[in-house]
């Protein structure tokens, strides 16, 4: 593994996910200069962002600085950016910072962008029925959800007012489940008695999913009993329906049943499906990887690159023997690739196939309702619950944030309290004006935008109306 001599060797970390981040501690003690690259400033714990969108958490207490995770790391540098460019044979890699580009050089490169949501080929279906896997994504279901009683308060239309507290959540997996689980949570308990013409326990939750079967990563057991917890909790399940088209006031499937072909619902949430970053298919192209179906990238069983042993792809957007977007998966095959490399350093050039361990998976539907399988061991109910919030509590990155974790947890399960229950306009309506204004940011300084020639103009803004 050659590098420039003398100097230390550059490892150059895409992605501050759960991959990006351990793989960048893991090299902490390693004669090597890491560079992390993230297109925001932050790593976001994704299994709880679900939570945030639900008025439980806030943003600081699940998305923590990259900086300062990493500020005691001395060996470790930050960049905010965007990896647009890559070339394998010289080594480099182009960001791009708000229309401000620059090149970046590596002797060893991990990339760990993850995964997207994804639409299953329909792409307009975002604007309508909104993912969850960023910030953003977060605030803007809770403008949704939040939004959505506000309005039912005020709407006089009888029918119209059922659309508003109608909440569909595609998709019957972890993600959907939880996320259904806490909206049917929020509406028959934390808002009990903060209006005054709308009873907030009359709202509908749906969740829908084509696949047959909730959770269908569990074992059977825990599947019935998922959908047992939801039937309790007001969450009303219609499984082998899909989706065949959304609009602004409801969705259409393909349901045997007449009355579910159409569903008036104003708030849909989309938790359906996922698919590898659009820098897998840039690094595929420039290396001649293959990709899967989702966008993935195919991997060699040391997580790295055919022809290019320098190169590792890591977590939700490497493709090796069908493992799960799991965090462990994640956080191990990060591990994996900065040992490799500081294995190589010291002379060890010998291929180590990746072996994941697995350690058991859980879900939450809701207060004191949770699966888990942990080997050969099966739990539901409260235990479960209880092992599902020491594990994801422990997991946090921060004594602060667990803290704060902890408190809000206190107040939601144990109260009917939700402390982040503030929402904005712009959170609502922010994507419809990031995707018209797109091209027109830029950082004061810069040569050039995205598309045109810098100014001396401030940013542009847009007035959102509700």
């Amino acid at each position: 593994m050659p590098s420039r001599s003398g100097a230390p060797h550059r490892v150059v970390i895409v992605g501050a996910g759960f991959a990006g981040l351990f793989a960048a501690k893991a090299l902490r003690r390693a004669p090597v200069d890491v560079t992390v690259i993230d297109r925001t400033n932050h790593h976001l714990f994704q299994p709880l962002l679900y939570q945030m969108a639900t008025g439980i958490l806030a943003e600081g207490d699940i998305a923590p600085s990259i900086r300062d995770i990493l500020r005691r790391q001395r060996n470790a540098t930050v960049i905010l950016g965007e990896v647009v460019g890559i070339d394998p044979e010289s080594r480099g890699l182009v960001v791009d910072t708000f229309g401000r580009r620059s090149d970046v050089a590596y002797d060893s490169l991990i990339i760990a962008t993850g995964a997207e949501q994804s639409y299953f080929g329909h792409p307009e279906f975002a604007q309508f029925a909104p993912g969850m896997k960023t910030i953003d994504d977060a605030l803007e279901l809770r403008g949704r959800i939040f939004g959505a009683f506000e309005l039912a308060e005020w709407e006089p239309d009888p029918e119209v007012r059922r659309a508003w507290l109608t909440f569909v959540v595609v998709g019957a997996g972890p993600t959907g489940v939880e996320l259904a689980g806490q909206i049917a949570e929020l509406a028959h308990r934390s808002l009990r008695d903060n209006f005054r013409r709308i009873d907030p326990t009359e709202a509908r939750v749906v969740l829908l999913d084509a696949q047959h079967t909730v959770l269908p990563s569990f074992p059977e057991s825990l599947q019935r009993r998922a959908a047992r917890d939801l039937e309790r909790v007001g969450v009303e399940t219609y499984l082998g329906a899909m989706v065949t088209g959304i609009d602004e006031l409801g969705l259409d499937t393909n349901s045997d049943d007449p009355r579910m072909r159409r569903i008036e619902a104003i708030t849909k949430i989309w938790a359906a499906g996922v698919q590898g970053s659009p820098l897998g298919r840039i690094v595929a192209e420039a290396t001649g990887a293959g990709v899967d179906r989702a966008g993935r990238v195919h991997v060699r069983s040391d997580l790295t690159l055919p022809g290019y042993p320098n190169v590792f792809v890591v977590g939700d957007l490497m493709s090796l023997d069908g493992l799960p977007g799991l965090a462990q998966v994640a956080i191990q095959s990060g591990r994996h690739a900065a040992k490799a490399i500081v294995l190589r350093l010291r002379g060890d050039t010998g291929e180590r196939p990746f072996r994941y361990d697995d350690r058991g998976t859980l879900a939450t539907i809701s207060r004191f309702r949770a699966v888990a399988t942990v080997g050969r061991i099966r739990a539901s109910g409260f235990t479960a619950w209880l092992l599902w919030l020491a594990v994801h509590l422990v997991a946090l990155t921060g004594f602060k944030n667990r803290v704060a974790v902890l408190f809000n947890w206190t107040v939601a399960f144990l109260g009917r309290g939700r402390q982040q229950r503030t929402i904005t306009a712009q959170q609502v309506f922010a994507r419809q004006s990031l995707d018209s204004d797109a091209d027109h940011i830029r950082i004061p300084g810069s040569h050039r935008t995205s598309s045109q020639p810098a100014t001396d103009q401030p940013l542009p803004t847009r007035r959102t109306t509700s």
